[in-house]
């Protein structure tokens, strides 16, 4: 029902853990010290992290001093062994909720305590009602971007089904995270599926899990990812991208609430919040005919656009030194920083591969940088500029109008380039699934 991680150098014990509280349903990812720890938090959204004090490289209470500066609604519990109660106690004045005395003698204490933690999670972000920090990497003020957040604020203390769109890389799923975690349901488990990852045949058992034998390869039971998402959020990423089949089976989750696993006679219950994102337009594809009516409006109830980076210049800055900081973490440089002209060479770009393609840019950058500053250099190492110059250089001056179709052209073409032809990294750093990049590659004729 939560996203909790666990953070043990011991494998075995961290393992027990983990199928302790996997048993409650919650979603468990495991660090095995404190430095992987902050690369896990960096990146993705808990509820709860379950620490032992000591740890390689990194021990239990810098990750708990990090996790009260950077993400204070995140509850905390450490783990210490017997007679080692000095640091529980630094935990508990750093605000961590309790902690627990190594080795455990059953799984239910730690059932327990994690239940009562999530209790105050929830408890406290409802009372509080602040901002999660998904927010913060979507907008840092940019008042084009106002309407967007108040809308999600809004719309998460519903229960109504919410369609992302906007281009691809524009932070779809931080919103659907965000929205998740302002939710009542942000104790309960956030579950993503990309829709354009997988064949239609692995989709439908990823969706709706399958019973043995249903298909060669179906040695067991398996519970599909909106079994996995009871009581919390199903987000269904470029939702565009479902089958004719596939569409009509999810009309009838989303009207009826109903659904059985394939090769299943078992009817189950879905008890789940609804968040779609797509970048393709919807409404051209009911048009044409590729994509159902009643489904577009079932996914519709309440639609949110998130504009493109080109379109949020006061948030550039500040964002990329917020991913710079993420990054150093995730490398292990933490004092990584911009260079002298850097912020200049960023705004002056368009990204049109949005947040990831300057995600990706930062990162490659920090790799090149022997000093930690990174300048225009490591950033364009190739000084391509990401089409060389200003959008309005690039195209000829002011009087020449450049398509979407375009900028994705040139995006795709340089994306491969960079990746030397490979065409699953590049739709990974493209934020696409591989079908949908070999479709595009036939469209702009770029085979």
């Amino acid at each position: 029902m939560a996203r909790i991680l666990v953070a043990d150098d011991e494998q075995g014990f961290r393992e027990f853990i983990a199928e302790a509280l996997q048993t409650e349903g919650h979603e468990v990812a495991q660090a095995s010290d404190g430095v992987e720890a902050l690369a896990y938090l960096g990146r993705e959204g808990f509820h709860l992290l379950v620490t032992d004090l000591k740890m390689p490289r990194m021990g239990g209470i810098e990750v708990l001093r990090w996790v009260r500066e950077h993400q204070p609604e995140v509850e905390v519990i450490v783990l210490t062994a017997h007679g080692s109660v000095g640091g529980a106690v630094e935990a508990t004045k750093l605000a961590a909720f309790d902690y627990l005395e190594k080795p455990l003698k059953s799984p239910d204490a730690i059932r327990l305590l994690a239940q009562r933690a999530l209790e105050r999670y929830s408890l406290k972000n409802l009372r509080e009602g602040s901002a999660p920090e998904e927010v913060q990497t979507l907008s840092y003020g940019d008042r084009i971007m106002t309407p967007v957040v108040e809308a999600l604020r809004k719309v998460a203390s519903t229960d109504a089904t919410v369609l992302l769109s906007g281009e691809t890389g524009t932070g779809k799923e931080v919103a659907a995270r965000a929205l998740h975690r302002w939710s009542s349901r942000s104790a309960g488990p956030f579950i993503a599926v990309n829709c354009a990852a997988l064949s239609d045949q692995l989709l439908e058992s990823e969706l709706f899990g399958h019973e043995k034998g249903a298909f060669t390869g179906a040695t067991g039971r398996r519970r599909g990812r909106i079994e996995l998402a009871d009581g919390g959020t199903c987000f269904l990423d470029e939702v565009g991208e479902l089958k004719p089949e596939l569409q009509t089976k999810l009309l009838r989750v989303l009207q009826e609430k109903k659904y059985e696993r394939v090769g299943g006679e078992q009817t189950l219950e879905a008890d789940v919040r609804w968040v779609a994102a797509t970048n393709r337009d919807l409404e051209e594809m009911v048009r044409l005919g590729s994509f159902r009516e009643d489904l577009f409006h079932r996914l519709q109830v309440f639609p949110i656009h998130l504009p493109p980076l080109r379109e949020r210049r006061e948030d550039l800055p500040k964002l990329a030194t917020a991913l710079l900081a993420r990054i150093g973490r995730e490398l292990g440089r933490p004092a990584l920083q911009l260079g002298e002209g850097v912020d200049a060479f960023i705004l002056a770009q368009r990204w049109p591969g949005n947040v990831r393609q300057l995600a990706n840019a930062l990162e490659r950058a920090a790799i090149l940088s022997d000093t930690g500053v990174l300048g225009v250099a490591e950033l364009d190492p190739r000084g391509t500029g990401y089409g060389g110059r200003t959008a309005l250089e690039r195209e000829g001056g002011a009087g020449e109008f450049v398509t979407l179709e375009a900028l994705e052209r040139r995006a795709i073409a340089q994306t491969l380039e960079q990746v030397g032809g490979h065409r699953k990294k590049a739709a990974q750093r493209l934020g696409i699934g591989l079908r949908t990049l070999y479709e595009k590659l036939k469209r702009y004729r770029l085979d």
